[in-house]
């Protein structure tokens, strides 16, 4: 019924409770998850995840925060993604928010990464902080996007202005929300989210982190994607089962998965 578009359950913190972990996804009706690579050294125990269990995928990338890790290049990231199971590439993008100084070096893996994604024709997973204009003009720059002839690809964990969604939505990409929608907090994301179109929105946990209300303040897992879901349908005044209907096809349709 809910499908978690970004998780990390290779995190330590969730491997070692692997069952309990599965367990409550299938609680929750939570049928599908992907598990995303944020750096080179860990992607063996991503891809081990997805060949275990036929529910759980793979992403590979490298995440722009981490600086001191093996350097992806575009030839590594095709050969990685050369499997089955992987179905994305990512995350991958800018954040100009935890570092500061001379970026051009993420901007050059980025590039990389967009690259890869137009050679293996997967989706790109995009993280994207306190760097929007530089991440749309990096993508249209290599490419990125159904129109310009890449492929699409989705915003993660969005907490960008509704003018940022819909650049990104023109060029084909789709906008994940996670828990961060469900905190008081964030009117201005709420505002965002009930402006876009449900066929163009995917939700997601990023778990470990960032727990949905009711379950904030607790550790983030894919269960807790039903609730991510369940709010969006309440804002959108929806039926909970159509949002869960129609974020889980657009899952299928954008990583090219066969429900």
């Amino acid at each position: 019924m809910y499908i978690d578009s970004h998780c990390h359950i290779n995190f330590p913190e969730l491997a070692a409770r692997m069952p309990e972990i599965l367990a409550k996804m299938a609680d929750n009706q939570v049928t599908h998850a992907l598990c995303v690579s944020v750096d080179l050294p860990d992607f063996p125990q991503v891809l081990a995840l997805a060949e275990q269990y036929p529910h759980i995928y793979a992403s590979v990338g490298v995440h722009p925060d981490y600086v001191d890790t093996p350097e992806p290049s575009v030839d590594e990231l095709v050969r990685l993604a050369d499997h089955p199971k992987v179905i994305a590439i990512g995350e991958t993008g800018l954040d100009y928010f935890r570092l500061t100084g001379d970026l051009e070096w993420q901007r050059e893996r980025f590039r990389n990464h967009i690259k890869a994604s137009r050679i293996t024709r997967k989706p790109l997973i995009i993280h994207t902080r306190a760097a929007a204009e530089d991440t749309i003009r990096v993508l249209r720059e290599e490419g990125a996007g159904v129109d310009a002839g890449g492929v699409a690809g989705v915003m993660h964990c969005f907490t960008e202005s509704l003018d940022v969604a819909l650049a990104a939505i023109e060029m084909g990409f789709y906008i994940s929300f996670s828990g961060i929608v469900t905190f008081k907090s964030a009117k201005d994301l709420q505002a965002v989210a009930l402006a876009l179109p449900i066929e163009r929105i995917l939700i997601e946990t990023d778990s470990p982190y960032l727990a949905p209300v009711p379950q904030r303040g607790k550790m983030n897992e894919p269960g807790f994607v039903a609730h991510v879901g369940q709010f969006l349908a309440n804002l959108k005044g929806v039926p909970v089962e159509q949002m869960a209907r129609q974020t889980s096809d657009n899952f299928f349709k954008l990583f090219n998965v066969v429900a």
